[in-house]
């Protein structure tokens, strides 16, 4: 048995059927050639540079953890990343204001972990005062430090300044509320700077400035987030868009809408607009290759669309879309071993002993037989299987999996995706209609408060 510290953390997300937040090398398994790639990709977009890939994959072949697993090894290199889930009706990609929000709350670091973006912030100014002493000799309690701080504050905004005035002028704001002691002030200047819509104008009045983050500014809030980032020594951002084929689900015009957005920041990726961004983009195949995904803008699929052989093997994995590969019963088996080996047990000699190797290898088949032999779909449900198992073996002392145990594939517990390779029929899919009239309700509640939208003044 090899516990290490993310052990209970693991253990509870997989309990739930959820990829963990952490801790993910321990387990990883058929993902070192993609690292390699990525690795050298993030060499060349901490140059400055802006890049994407696009990472296509069917349900259950680890999407979602690959992107994590990525972002955890970016952040060990000095990156900053930030993991956001499309979705119709909370996150929809054509609401780029929403989007940016959303990457704002889910900002992390190595040093900082989650909600990151005012430790970030409060870095930056804590490195603005140190350069104040190291440059020019003057300590904080030094009468002149303040004064000689501000000088320095502008000399590092006056680029950002040029590109964004608003973003400038309320982290200027920032910094004088924040040296004066109001840090309610500040906590709202900081809450506007992140996206958040709801910032009483009088706060937004000490930094000069008015109106919401709209979709427009928020690409423009990103490159100062990315200057920000760049000028606090870190490498870069890695952003995942995750779960961009439900666009597919939506109506016809809100589906252009949010394509049209990606082939935005890929012209802003390509103009160099945004340096320092690492752009990862998830779907599934009919996403990369069906009339109602990339293929309903030419412009957009013919940049990331690439022709993927039969064999798997020699896949060019530096192309801008990679395509991962689906379990199978001996990789699957990999990480039962692994995960059972990292479980946090009481009683480790028990649970080696009867859940051992025969044990496991059963178990992968019979999951794998009630989803009709389709491996590809296992893994979820393996794994919330072997954590229920590892865990009556380590609480019941009479509990021998070999003799008690017996799987039930419940329905209610199964996605769409599983259940329809349960009992061998497709996968059923909300109608179009239903989607856009999801759509069309939040673009009405929005609407109005849009009309009133005012223009960000600076």
């Amino acid at each position: 048995m090899a516990v290490v510290p993310e052990s209970a953390a693991i253990v509870n997300a997989l309990r739930s059927g959820l990829v963990p937040n952490a801790g993910l090398e321990h387990f990883a398994t058929g993902l070192d050639g993609l690292v390699g790639a990525v690795n050298e990709d993030l060499d060349f977009v901490a140059q400055g540079k802006g890049l994407s890939k696009w990472i296509r994959g069917e349900y259950g072949t680890g999407k979602t953890f690959a992107a994590r697993y990525l972002c955890a090894k970016a952040r060990s290199r000095m990156f900053a990343s930030s993991e956001v889930q499309i979705s119709i009706n909370d996150t929809p990609l054509h609401h780029l204001e929403t989007v940016y929000r959303r990457l704002i709350e889910k900002l992390e670091t190595a040093a900082d972990g989650p909600n990151a973006f005012q430790a970030i912030v409060e870095g930056w100014l804590y490195q603005v005062g140190d350069e104040v002493t190291r440059l020019r000799g003057i300590n904080e309690d030094d009468p002149g430090f303040a004064d000689a701080t501000e000088q320095r504050l502008e000399d590092k905004l006056a680029d950002l300044s040029k590109r964004n005035a608003a973003f400038a002028q309320v982290l200027r704001a920032y910094h004088r509320v924040t040296h004066e002691g109001d840090f309610a002030t500040a906590q709202g200047l900081l809450a506007w700077l992140a996206g958040q819509p709801h910032t009483d104008r009088s706060v937004l009045k000490t930094a000069g400035t008015k109106g919401k983050i709209d979709g427009q500014a928020s690409l423009t809030f990103l490159s100062g987030l990315l200057q920000l980032l760049r000028q606090s020594g870190y490498a870069g951002l890695v952003v995942v868009l995750d779960e961009v084929e439900t666009v597919q689900r939506m109506n016809a015009q809100t589906r252009e809408k949010s394509l049209n957005a990606l082939r935005q920041l890929m012209d802003m990726l390509a103009k160099e607009e945004l340096p320092g961004l690492y752009l990862v983009i998830t779907g599934t195949r009919d996403f990369f290759e069906g009339y109602k995904g990339l293929k309903a803008l030419a412009p957009l699929y013919q940049r990331v669309q690439v022709n993927f052989s039969d064999d798997t093997r020699f896949d060019n994995l530096k192309a801008p879309q990679v395509r991962l590969t689906p379990f199978t019963d001996d990789r699957l088996l990999t990480v039962g071993t692994r995960i059972r080996d990292l479980y946090p047990a009481k009683n480790p000699e028990r649970l080696a002993t009867r859940v051992d190797h025969a044990f496991l290898s059963g178990l992968v088949g019979q999951v794998t037989a009630g989803f009709g032999g389709k491996v590809a779909l296992a893994p979820r449900l393996f794994l919330r299987e072997l954590i229920d198992v590892l865990d009556r073996v380590d609480i019941h002392e009479a509990y021998d999996p070999r003799e008690h145990y017996k799987l039930e594939l419940d329905d209610g517990k199964l996605t769409p995706e599983e259940l329809a390779a349960k009992h061998g029929r497709p996968v059923e899919e909300p109608a179009e209609e239903e989607a856009a009239e999801e759509s069309d309700t939040n673009n009405a509640s929005e609407a109005a408060p849009a009309l009133k939208r005012k223009r960000l003044d600076g």
